[in-house]
C-alpha cells in the first residue's frame, strides 16, 4: 500500500472519529435534555465532567470493532448490525465499569434510552450515500436520472445486480421492480423495492411500468432457460443485460453485469464435445496456428492452449491483434499455472523461406492453417492478394507440413468454396484440392479441411457493421431482404475445428451443421430491439443490392443429402466420390499463380474458372 493511499484512509477514519465524537455528545445532550423536560432527575454536571473520557473510550471500542474500515458505498445489514452490537456493548461496558468505580455517573436505566439514540446518530453518516440511492430510486422524479429498470430474478443474484446498480457511477440504471417466480416473494419488498410476479408477465410490465432496461439475474440459469426469457423479451423494444451463466465465469473475476449479445438470441442446440479425445490430441504437442492473430486464428489459440500443448506457435502478418492474443495467453499460462510455451512470429505464408524458418525451428506435430483473406467485395477487387495468400499461403503450409512431417493438418475453409461465385470462395476451394492432393501423395501427414459459415463477431461480419451503424443512428444496410446466412459463434466453430481434426484421417472435408440459415434482415431487426430501439420507427433498414460475387444464400455441401456422419452430431464428411470434384495438378496451380502481380484480374479470375469448374466469375 502506497503512503498516499495509507494516508487517505487514515484522513477519513479520523473525520469519522470527529464525526463520532460529536454524535456522543449529542447522544448525552438530548438525553439530558429529555429528562429535564419529563422532570426525571439527572446529574448533568457529572455527565458533561465524564463525558470527554466516555467519548475516549467509545472511539476505542468503535476502532476495536472495525466501524472505521466500513466501504460505505457498500454499507449493508452486516455493517448496521455490526455497529448495534458496538453500541450495546460499548454501553453495557460502561454501566458495568461506572457501577464497579462507583463513579457518579447515570443510573443504568438512562442507558435504555442513550443506546438506540447512539445507534441512529452514529449510523446516519454512513448510508447518506445509499439513502439517496434509494431516495432516487423511489421518488417520482427518478426516470429523469436513468433506464427504467426490471430485474429479473428476487434471490441472491437480483440482490447483488441492485447493489451494482446503486455502487456503480457508470450504470445509469433506475430499478423499478424485481420479477420473480417464487410466490412467496410476489408481493414482498427486497431493499425497498417491489417484487412482481410471474416472469411469464413480464412484457406486461414492461409495457405497464414503461420499462426501458431488463437485467436477467438468476444465477445458475441454464442456456435452454436463457433463451427462453431472451425469445419472451426480445419483441419489446428494450435494451437486455444479464448475468454470465456459470461456464462463462472466469474464477478471479468477480460477478458482473453484461450485455445480451446478438448470439444469444440465436437459438442453437448445446455443443458437446471429446474433451479427453481433445485433450489427448493436442497434449505435450508442439502446434503452429497460421493466421493466429485473426478472429478463427485467436480463438484456436485461446482453446489450444488449455488442452496444454507444449508450444504453441502463433504466426500472422499482422502484429497488433498477434501482440494482444499473445498477451492474453501469457496471462493465462500465469493464472492457470500451465507449462505450455508461446511463441509468436510475424511473417507471410506467401513468403515460403519465412515460413520454412519457422517449421525448421519449431518442427510442429500439428499445423491448423486459418491464415486467408475472406472479405468478399475485397477480393473481387484484389484476386492477386486472394490468390496469394489463399493458394500460394495454403500450398506452401501444406508442403512444409508434409517436409517436416507433421502429423496433422487442417485447413479452415469456408461454405463460399461450395459453387463459389466469387474469387474468395473459388481460391478456399482450390485450397481444399490443394491439401487433397497433398494427402494423396504424403507418407506421414494427415491432411484435413473444416468448412463452415459465418462466424457472430468475427472482422468483417455484419455484427460489427450493425452496431456501428445503431451507434450511430442508423440507417441499417442490408444487400437484399432475402439474403441469408448461416451462423455460428465463434467459440462454437473453433470447438468444432479441433474435434473434427481428432477425427481426421485424411483427405476429408469436414461439414459443421450450423443450424438453420438466418435472413440478414431479422438480424437486424434483432439488433436494433436489443439496443432499445424499434426498428422502422427509431432506426430504419434499408436495402443496397447484391455486392459482386454475393450470393442470396450459402451452401455448405455440394449434394446436401449425401453426407457421412461423425461420432459428433454436429460434424459431417462430405461424401465426395462421385461429386465430380475438380482434381489438383501441379500445371494447373502453376499457370494460376503465374504473373500474378502483372495479370489483370478479370485475367485471374477466368484462370480460376478453367481449374474450378463450378465457380462462374463475375463479368466486369
Amino acid at each position: 500500500m502506497t503512503n498516499a493511499l495509507k494516508m487517505r484512509k487514515w484522513m477519513r477514519a479520523a473525520q469519522f472519529m470527529v464525526i463520532d465524537a460529536f454524535s456522543i455528545a449529542m447522544t448525552y445532550a438530548i438525553t439530558i435534555f429529555v429528562f429535564r423536560v419529563f422532570d426525571i432527575s439527572i446529574d448533568y454536571r457529572s455527565i458533561f465532567m465524564i463525558l470527554p473520557i466516555i467519548i475516549v473510550l467509545k472511539i476505542i471500542f468503535y476502532t476495536a470493532f472495525g466501524l472505521y474500515r466500513m466501504l460505505l458505498d457498500h454499507f449493508g445489514f452486516e455493517d448496521g448490525f455490526r455497529i448495534f452490537m458496538v453500541v450495546v456493548v460499548s454501553n453495557v461496558f460502561l454501566s458495568f465499569f461506572f457501577g464497579v468505580t462507583q463513579i457518579e455517573f447515570v443510573r443504568w436505566m438512562a442507558f435504555i434510552f442513550i443506546a438506540p439514540l447512539e445507534m441512529m446518530l452514529i449510523t446516519f453518516p454512513r448510508i447518506v450515500k445509499r439513502a439517496i440511492s434509494y431516495l432516487r430510486t423511489n421518488m417520482d422524479w427518478r426516470s429523469s436520472l436513468g433506464a427504467r429498470t426490471l430485474i429479473i430474478g428476487a434471490g441472491d443474484g437480483g440482490e447483488m445486480v441492485l447493489k451494482e446498480i446503486y455502487r456503480n457511477k457508470n450504470l445509469p440504471n433506475i430499478p423499478i421492480a424485481f420479477i420473480d417466480d417464487d410466490f412467496d416473494k410476489i408481493g414482498s419488498r427486497l431493499s425497498g423495492i417491489d417484487i412482481l410476479g410471474p416472469i411469464t408477465r413480464t412484457p406486461e410490465y414492461i409495457d405497464q411500468l414503461k420499462i426501458e432496461e431488463v437485467i436477467i439475474a438468476i444465477k445458475n440459469i441454464s442456456y435452454r432457460k436463457l433463451q427462453g426469457l431472451l425469445k419472451m423479451f426480445s419483441e419489446k423494444h428494450v435494451r437486455i443485460k444479464r448475468l454470465p451463466l456459470m461456464e462463462e465465469m472466469d474464477s478471479n473475476q468477480p460477478h458482473k453485469i453484461i450485455d445480451v449479445k446478438i448470439e444469444d438470441l440465436l437459438e442453437r442446440d448445446e455443443i458437446h464435445l471429446d474433451n479427453d479425445g481433445l485433450e489427448a490430441f493436442i497434449n505435450q504437442k508442439t502446434v503452429l496456428v497460421t493466421g493466429g492473430g485473426g478472429s478463427i486464428g485467436s480463438e484456436l489459440c485461446r482453446q489450444i492452449i488449455y488442452l496444454k500443448p507444449k508450444k504453441l506457435v502463433i504466426f500472422d502478418i499482422y502484429e497488433n491483434s498477434t501482440y494482444d492474443i499473445q498477451q492474453e495467453l501469457h496471462r493465462v499460462i500465469t493464472r492457470e499455472k500451465l507449462k505450455s510455451s508461446i511463441e509468436v512470429v510475424i511473417g507471410s505464408v506467401y513468403n515460403y523461406e519465412r515460413l520454412k524458418q519457422v517449421f525448421e525451428k519449431y518442427k510442429p506435430q500439428l499445423v491448423f492453417h486459418a491464415a486467408a483473406y475472406k472479405h468478399v467485395p475485397l477480393m473481387e477487387d484484389s484476386p492477386q492478394e486472394a490468390i496469394r495468400t489463399n493458394i500460394i499461403g495454403t500450398y506452401n503450409t501444406a508442403k512444409l507440413s508434409d517436409d517436416y512431417r507433421v502429423q496433422k493438418f487442417t485447413l479452415v475453409s469456408s461454405d463460399k468454396a461450395v459453387r463459389p461465385t466469387n474469387i474468395m470462395g473459388a481460391t478456399k476451394r482450390y485450397a481444399e484440392l490443394i491439401i487433397q492432393h497433398f494427402d494423396q501423395i504424403s507418407e506421414k501427414t494427415s491432411y484435413s479441411a473444416v468448412r463452415f459459415g459465418n462466424v457472430l463477431g468475427s472482422n468483417g461480419s455484419v455484427i460489427p457493421l450493425f452496431k456501428k451503424q445503431i451507434e450511430e443512428g442508423g440507417p441499417i444496410t442490408v444487400t437484399h431482404p432475402d439474403i441469408t446466412r448461416f451462423f455460428m459463434t465463434i467459440p462454437e466453430s473453433v470447438s468444432l475445428i479441433l474435434q473434427s481434426a481428432v477425427y481426421a484421417d485424411g483427405g476429408e472435408i469436414f461439414v459443421l451443421d450450423m443450424g438453420e440459415p438466418v435472413k440478414i434482415k431479422d438480424l437486424a431487426e434483432k439488433m436494433i430491439r436489443l439496443a432499445g430501439y424499434r426498428p422502422y420507427v427509431d432506426i430504419d433498414i434499408l436495402y443496397s443490392g447484391l455486392r459482386k460475387g454475393e450470393k442470396l444464400f450459402e451452401e455448405l455441401l455440394v449434394d446436401p443429402n449425401v453426407n457421412i456422419k461423425t461420432p459428433n452430431k454436429k460434424i459431417f464428411i462430405e461424401d465426395h466420390t462421385n461429386n465430380g470434384k475438380t482434381h489438383y495438378s501441379d500445371e494447373d496451380f502453376t499457370s494460376i499463380i503465374a504473373d500474378i502481380d502483372t495479370k489483370d484480374g478479370n485475367v485471374i479470375k477466368k484462370h480460376l474458372a478453367n481449374v474450378i469448374k463450378s465457380y462462374k466469375c463475375s463479368k466486369e
